[in-house]
């Protein structure tokens, strides 16, 4: 009795962690309206908008990365809840964070600019202007959303919570609003002073100059190269994804245009969405390297606990989104009903899948003897978004 008990604590206070951590999704809405208020920058900028969400893919990859390899240290131990004074491990993922945000800065530029250039007919000098701005910003990001990955793991275990429940899903929410102020900060400086490309060259520089010698001081361990040779596979993956999601972007701003209640909500149920996965994934990987956790796929039967808790709470969330779409457009019953449905169905078929992929690919990569930390988080939270879309666009199909 006293077993069943404690079960039903753990599972409860597993639930209230991740309510608290989704409920951070709500601040998707916020990156929109930065975007709104200064759309101006946009319209001068003919590649501002296509470039806008590979930035946040590719830093939501290095920032999962980071999320994931940070909550499991810290359980294990490896890493100790402190911004200084730390373990080497500590220091040696930082300075693979700021090589691998570097090298998916260039990526994404470069991907970019072809497809700008195939698209759009830009310019060797707006592709050159594009490459610029994207790696400022990938850069600025990183000075700035570091820190705050750190500091939310850190409070996390100081207040006996599991940073595997709250590090990604506060951080993946924070980071996008500050890496979509930072990139139209950088947009509207550009339009405004002339002078803005030299000194972004020059920040470019200094960015790539301290990746290269934290790659020449690495020689000797080669912890840095490593998580770097594991990662190159985790970023052409998003990239194919990035590419698989842009194609059902244009049929789901078509219907989402119909239904303005969705356009509102639609950046939050992605995120919640991913941020379930994270959590599951995170979860599994911290299992997996303390074995706690078999790495076989019927192991999933010791997570049903974490699995069906993390989905209640995005159920929770999506039901928040709903009253909050029905308090700002003053919906009928009817259309909330109908709103509702329409959330659930897609959060059953997409939080089911997503976990699941989330919890496979953990055991896939330890057979395979690679760090899971270095794929998990940072590719189904790009799945996440893909698979999310297809299951909105399924749900209004079958339920309109």
């Amino acid at each position: 009795m006293t077993v069943g008990k404690e079960q039903i604590r753990a599972a409860g206070r597993f639930l209230g962690q991740s309510v608290m951590s989704l409920a951070f999704d709500m601040g998707g809405l916020v990156a929109g309206t930065i975007l709104a208020a200064f759309l101006g920058a946009f319209s001068t900028v003919p590649w501002a908008v296509l470039v806008f969400p590979g930035i946040l893919s590719i830093r939501g990859a290095v920032g999962g990365l980071f999320s994931g390899r940070l909550s499991t240290a810290l359980h294990i131990g490896s890493i100790r809840p402190s911004f200084l004074h730390n373990t080497r491990e500590y220091y040696d993922l930082i300075q693979s964070v700021v090589v691998l945000t570097l090298v998916s800065g260039v990526s994404m530029a470069a991907m970019a600019s072809v497809f700008s250039a195939a698209l759009l007919g830009t310019t060797i000098a707006d592709s050159l202007t594009m490459i610029l701005v994207v790696i400022a910003t990938m850069g600025l990001s990183l000075l700035v959303i570091s820190p705050i990955t750190i500091g939310v793991s850190i409070v996390s275990v100081r207040r006996g919570l599991d940073p595997d429940v709250i590090t990604y899903p506060i951080v993946s929410t924070v980071a996008d609003i500050l890496v979509t102020a930072c990139y139209v900060m950088i947009l509207s400086a550009n339009a405004a002073f002339p002078f803005t490309l030299p000194l972004l060259a020059g920040g470019d520089l200094l960015f790539a100059g301290s990746s290269v010698l934290i790659i020449m001081t690495d020689r000797r361990k080669g912890t840095v190269r490593t998580t770097l040779k594991q990662f190159l596979g985790t970023l052409a993956i998003v990239v194919v994804i990035v590419n698989v999601t842009g194609s059902f972007l244009d049929r789901i701003s078509r219907v989402v245009s119909e239904r303005p209640e969705l356009y509102m909500v639609y950046p939050a149920l992605i995120d919640t969405v991913g941020d379930v996965g994270s959590i599951v994934g995170s979860t599994t990987t911290t299992g997996l390297t303390m074995g706690t956790l078999p790495p076989t796929l019927t192991g999933i039967k010791k997570q049903t606990t974490e699995v069906a808790m993390a989905w209640l709470a995005s159920m929770i969330m999506f039901g928040v989104y709903c009253g909050l779409a029905t308090l700002y457009f003053g919906l009928t019953p009817a259309a909330v009903l109908g709103l509702l449905g329409v959330l659930l169905t897609a959060n059953l078929l997409s939080v089911l899948c997503v976990s699941i992929f989330a919890y496979v690919l953990a055991i896939v990569t330890v057979k395979r003897g690679l760090n899971p930390d270095n794929f998990v988080i940072p590719v189904e939270s790009s799945v996440a978004d893909t698979v999310t879309t297809i299951a909105i666009l399924f749900a209004l199909t079958v339920l309109s």
